[in-house]
């Protein structure tokens, strides 16, 4: 089958932890060796959020990491890739609403959604201001995220929104993390984000959210247009 490219290592990379060997060049994401040596794959227990039917969950039971939970909101996907990958028996498939996720508290390790959001904000066509109803929908999905994770656990959020876009999404003190992000590709620039339960928000990060808020509370500014003759107004434009 195809072999897993640089997004792939990226996401393998980050589940595991072990931010601590970041390579000292792009290339070496793309060696095998580098993984062999700098990492291991210590039984974590993964969220795939969204999971549709890309193969990134296979990639990475095939790469060791057994214990993931694939939720997606349709039931015939859910029904067909609990079908295809029927041989591995660690991979599980349920159907579930990413607002009201059917988990206690703190059982994971990893969260991980890739596309998932981009495809609830498919709709928004003003990326600087999400609609109402937007808004409301992934603040219960993140919240929800936030809540199923354990302390230290991560979200790893993979998309093609910049920073500028997605962060002010995510910086909230209530969902009590921390943001990195990473870009990767060439021709297309993805974005990882990789969100740490538990740790506080930058002052950079902090501050977007207290501007994001003021903002929110400001109230509408009224346009007052005077009301004027329209033969007078049509003379003195020169009509």
């Amino acid at each position: 089958g195809k072999s897993p490219g640089t997004e792939f290592y990226f996401i393998f990379f980050y589940v595991g932890g072990r931010m601590e060997y970041l390579p000292d060049s792009n290339a070496r994401y793309k060696d095998v060796n580098y993984w062999n040596e700098r990492y291991s794959t210590e039984e974590k227990n993964i969220l795939m959020l969204g999971c549709g039917n890309s193969a990134l969950s296979y990639d990475m039971y095939q790469a060791g990491y057994t214990s993931i939970t694939n939720v997606d909101y349709s039931s015939i996907c859910v029904e067909s890739m609990a079908e295809r990958h029927k041989d591995c028996a660690q991979l599980s498939w349920l159907c579930m609403d990413a607002r009201r996720l059917a988990f206690p508290d703190g059982v994971f390790d990893v969260v991980l959604e890739k596309g998932t959001l981009d495809a609830m904000l498919v709709e928004e066509s003003d990326p600087w201001k999400v609609s109402e109803n937007a808004a409301k929908l992934l603040h219960q999905v993140l919240l929800e995220v936030s809540r199923v994770l354990k302390p230290g656990g991560r979200f790893i959020s993979v998309t093609f929104a910049q920073p500028h876009f997605r962060k002010r999404l995510y910086a909230r003190a209530e969902y009590n993390w921390s943001i990195k992000h990473y870009h990767y590709g060439s021709s297309f620039h993805y974005f990882m984000y990789v969100l740490t339960k538990g740790e506080e928000l930058s002052p950079e990060d902090a501050a977007l959210e207290r501007r994001l808020l003021k903002e929110a509370e400001a109230p509408p500014t009224d346009v007052n247009f005077q009301e004027v003759d329209s033969e007078d107004f049509l003379n003195n434009i020169g009509l």
